[in-house]
């Protein structure tokens, strides 16, 4: 009898190193004492589309950003944006910060990878430059999702409009 393969039992059957983790991270009793958050829980904040498309409304009469999850007090920065014909004038990376992008309407380009060429450090762990040799440029529309990992030089160009959620991830 043939047995249905998942991805629990799999995880349930996987070796700590197949699945990156060092022996140290399962033994360690220190690694959730450090691992759990100092200070008061951050409550949590459920957007419902209702609540998205009211704000994105607002966007839309006056463009710009409306923090929808502020980042204070958690790694997690979630911002919805709304721009009409707006170009970056540099590429920038970060060094601990990951982003997601959710486009919502609309469509820009997003000039992302390559060499930064002449870059500097605006604050810890941010950065600037003009140009990124051998950047690729993808063009994103409505409905797509776009990820761009720490250190990855990236700008974005909208001709006409577009509106899009952030999500930005931090670590130490």
């Amino acid at each position: 009898m043939k047995t249905r393969s998942s991805r629990r039992s799999f995880l349930g059957s996987a070796s700590a190193a197949a699945l990156g983790l060092g022996a140290a991270a399962l033994s360690s009793k220190d690694a959730a004492a450090q691992a759990a958050p100092s200070g008061p829980p951050v409550a949590f904040q459920p957007i419902t589309a209702e609540k998205l498309a009211e704000l994105l409304q607002a966007v839309h009469q006056k463009p710009g950003n409306k923090d929808l999850v502020d980042g204070k007090g958690t790694a997690v920065t979630m911002v919805l944006t709304n721009e009409v014909a707006k170009s970056a004038p540099e590429f920038e990376y970060h060094q601990t910060r990951d982003h997601v992008f959710q486009i919502l309407d609309g469509e820009a380009t997003y000039y992302v990878g390559g060499t930064p060429k002449n870059p500097r450090q605006t604050k810890p762990g941010e950065f600037l430059c003009p140009d990124s040799e051998g950047a690729t440029a993808v063009t994103l529309k409505k409905g797509d999702y776009f990820f761009i990992p720490r250190m990855t030089p990236h700008k974005r160009v909208t001709k006409t409009s577009v509106s899009f959620v952030l999500i930005s991830a931090t670590t130490a």
